[in-house]
């Protein structure tokens, strides 16, 4: 593998190589470590790159979910689909540009107002003070993802988890 790329395993027998860029290095934390533990058997939809806007996408399979006439520009850095809950992930991968903020969250959700699919906002770090930057700019309603601690979530989802 040359140095200026990172590989991504996507299941035992697909592989793809990346930018070596650090939003790269999420990325691949995002599929390899989120995923696994968050994503509820999740296949990965598509995967976007600086380089390559289509590095990996299922078109068929988000034109099944009703997923919105593609536009490079308004997708997720990832997006995951679990059957087995029929949950949508879109997820942020956060080095340079903004996470899951309140008016992003609200442009997904008008765009993606007949997908057939809950969707699941998560915004990815790798690293606490990485998060700590963007943390006022975070949407409620969201999931926060943080490499340097993979057993764990940040809900900016309030009532939702409250219990007696």
């Amino acid at each position: 593998m040359a140095l200026d790329t990172i590989e991504i395993k996507l299941s035992n027998q697909f592989t793809l190589k990346i930018s070596g860029r650090k939003s790269s290095q999420i990325k691949k934390a995002l599929i390899e470590e989120f995923l696994p533990r968050f994503g509820s058997d999740c296949t990965v939809l598509y995967i976007g790159d600086t380089s390559n806007k289509t590095l990996h996408i299922e078109l068929e399979e988000l034109k099944k979910l009703n997923f919105f006439e593609l536009s490079y520009n308004e997708l997720p850095d990832i997006i995951a689909y679990s059957k087995k809950h029929n949950w949508l992930y879109l997820i942020e991968a956060v080095h340079s540009s903004g996470p899951m903020s309140e008016t992003r969250v609200l442009e997904l959700k008008k765009m993606l107002k007949d997908c057939k699919a809950e969707l699941i906002f998560v915004t990815g770090f790798l690293t606490r003070p990485d998060f700590r930057k963007w943390m006022l700019y975070v949407a409620w309603e969201t999931e926060v993802w943080i490499a340097d601690n993979p057993d764990h979530l940040v809900h900016f989802n309030g009532h939702k988890f409250l219990g007696a």
